[in-house]
């Protein structure tokens, strides 16, 4: 407790000396770091009293002090990919954990909730699904990125990274429904948590048609086939997505299983509905696996079956060809006792015997299956 005070009581000095340094009342910071970086990583920032967003720009340490202030209200600071001095700034006046600080600046995290004193920290992967016209063996089919949530009493912070999972559309769903957002901050993360995850269900559709599309290639009869190449790298796209997609039921079942006490109990319905989602995406998932399994080994099946048949065909003519040498090599042996040497009819007997050789064991060969 003693080292938790004392940190606290570091954080409020920093503070104090960010305000201080700042060129003007509330907005130091944000200004000074407008400056240096050319722009700010703040998208959003907004205070909500029982539902309802309070008018008018709010800087986050106003909207702290006064969340702090009043009852039922708290603020939403919405971030994308901010830099390492500007969340350093953020978290010295939220007070938050150096850890997690630290995993938020991470690309690639895994999903995870951890609790660091009255705080709660999440991690959830973004998924993104990435148009394309033909599927190659370079192509991109999912981009991930992530989203970082920082939940307390009064605030709940959102850093998002990567072009996918955008919060502009969950933040006025929930400004329009302000009975549900006055839950307060885990209204806002259920929210997140739901928009994420219907977004697994969109990729899981997209990578749905493109299993499709590449089974039809494979087992089609229009004589083309997909090269193995095109699909592995499906295989590794659907890999990333699992990454993305399965380790978050854990967290997920953590906080419908009541484990987080701080999440009303209204709420935790809620995430029992994300849950059921996302469980039926886990499900379709691993079925793309076992299909794009099948695919693969099929397609290494036919690769064989077809390098057998080039190997006959090969064999073939080369059995055909070597009737052409057998009888060039024997003439070719310089004796003087052939008979028919000397025959007026001898060279064209024999190349009429060499193609009457030829034609026959073609017709045999392509009887068989061999041409």
């Amino acid at each position: 407790m003693a080292d938790q005070r004392d940190h606290r009581g570091l954080s409020r000095a920093l503070s104090a000396v960010t305000r201080i340094l700042g060129t003007g009342h509330g907005e130091g910071s944000a200004a000074r770091l407008h400056t240096h970086s050319g722009h700010s990583a703040i998208v959003d920032c907004a205070l909500y009293v029982a539902g309802e967003r309070e008018p008018g720009p709010w800087h986050y340490e106003e909207a702290l002090v006064e969340a702090r202030r009043r009852p039922q209200a708290f603020v939403w600071l919405g971030l994308h990919e901010p830099r390492e001095d500007e969340l350093a700034d953020i978290a010295n006046t939220f007070e938050l954990h150096e850890l997690t600080i630290e995993d938020a600046l991470k690309e690639f995290q895994r999903p995870k909730i951890e609790r660091y004193g009255d705080m709660t920290f999440a991690v959830i992967r973004t998924t993104r699904y990435v148009e394309h016209t033909e599927l190659t063996e370079s192509s991109e089919v999912v981009e991930t990125g992530s989203v970082s949530l920082f939940l307390g009493q009064h605030f709940v912070i959102t850093i998002r990274t990567g072009s996918g999972g955008e919060l502009a559309p969950v933040r006025a769903m929930l400004e329009a429904r302000p009975e549900l957002l006055a839950h307060g901050p885990w209204s806002v993360a259920h929210a997140v948590y739901d928009r994420i995850v219907d977004s697994y269900v969109e990729v899981a559709e997209a990578v749905e048609v493109d299993l499709d599309e590449l089974e039809e290639i494979v087992f089609g009869r229009s004589g083309v086939r997909g090269n193995v190449q095109r699909i592995y790298q499906l295989k590794r796209e659907l890999v990333e997505f699992r990454r993305a997609v399965v380790p978050l039921q854990r967290p997920l079942g953590a906080i419908g299983a009541g484990r987080l006490p701080e999440v009303p109990k209204e709420i935790r319905r809620y995430f029992r509905d994300v849950t059921d989602h996302l469980t039926r995406t886990v499900e379709q998932v691993q079925t793309f696996e076992q299909l794009l399994d099948s695919i693969l080994q099929a397609r290494l099946a036919q690769v064989s079956v077809e390098q057998n048949d080039d190997m006959r065909k090969i064999a073939a003519w080369a059995g055909i060809a070597a009737v052409w040498t057998s009888v060039a090599g024997i003439y070719g042996m310089n004796f003087r006792t052939f008979p028919e040497l000397n025959w007026k009819y001898g060279y064209p007997t024999t190349i009429a015997f060499c193609v009457l050789a030829s034609i026959v064991l073609y017709r045999v060969f392509r009887k068989n299956g061999w041409l």
